[in-house]
């Protein structure tokens, strides 16, 4: 489902380079649960942007099903990402100006999908993460630990193919985090994609598969 081929990252400091993250190869098939970990500093949650195509500004091939990702334009690439892609960002990325309803509105507004539809599913997810009484509220008027609840929410909220998830259950008690890693768990079951970065050996032992960074390297 996703390969990676001898993808690399630096930032150029004059003549020297400082690399982020050197000759990754990684293959990833399509039904997996994978945890990436390793000590703070060492390339996880960019390998995970870079997953997610949030950063353009790396070397080397990224194949994803049938498409060339090193190949294509920006336009190309943010809309494989709407296609296929839900992301649990460690730092929630709401959108202040929207309420917690319209947060998770707009997943579904990238598809074809009817307004009445797409209420529903909105409706059905509040219920499920028990935030309907938060919905006309605005990011900043909750608390970290819902706003990471409205983050995760929202990255499942248009079934995506495959969930993108840099920490998520950081700010949230030991209990909803527990929720969110079942969830997350029933989820990979039913087919979806699960790619974590996490510190959390419990929440690491939900996926199939982990794959170890150090500077920079995944190590064996």
């Amino acid at each position: 489902m996703i390969v990676l081929r001898n993808v690399e990252k630096y930032f150029e400091h004059g003549p020297t380079k400082t690399f982020v993250l050197r000759r990754i190869n990684v293959e990833v098939k399509e039904g997996e649960f994978i945890s990436i970990m390793g000590p703070s500093g060492a390339g996880k949650s960019t390998l995970l942007h870079l997953l997610g195509m949030h950063d353009s500004a790396w070397t080397g091939e990224y194949h994803l099903l049938e498409h060339a990702i090193h190949k294509l334009p920006k336009k190309d690439r943010m809309e494989l990402y709407k296609k296929y892609f839900g992301f649990v960002f460690q730092s929630y990325h709401l959108l202040d100006s929207l309420t917690v309803y319209e947060n998770l509105d707009i997943p579904l507004s990238y598809r074809n999908i009817k307004k009445s539809e797409r209420d529903s599913i909105v409706c059905d997810v509040l219920d499920r993460f028990q935030i309907v009484g938060k919905k006309d509220l605005y990011p900043n008027q909750l608390s970290g630990g819902q706003q990471q609840l409205v983050a995760v929410a929202r990255a499942i909220v248009a079934s995506p193919k495959i969930i993108l998830a840099d920490e998520p259950t950081g700010n949230l008690h030991s209990s909803q985090g527990k929720e969110i890693m079942e969830l997350f768990k029933r989820l990979n079951e039913s087919g979806t994609t699960i790619i974590q970065v996490t510190h959390n050996e419990r929440n690491a032992e939900y996926g199939n598969r982990v794959i170890n960074i150090a500077d920079g390297w995944i190590a064996d």
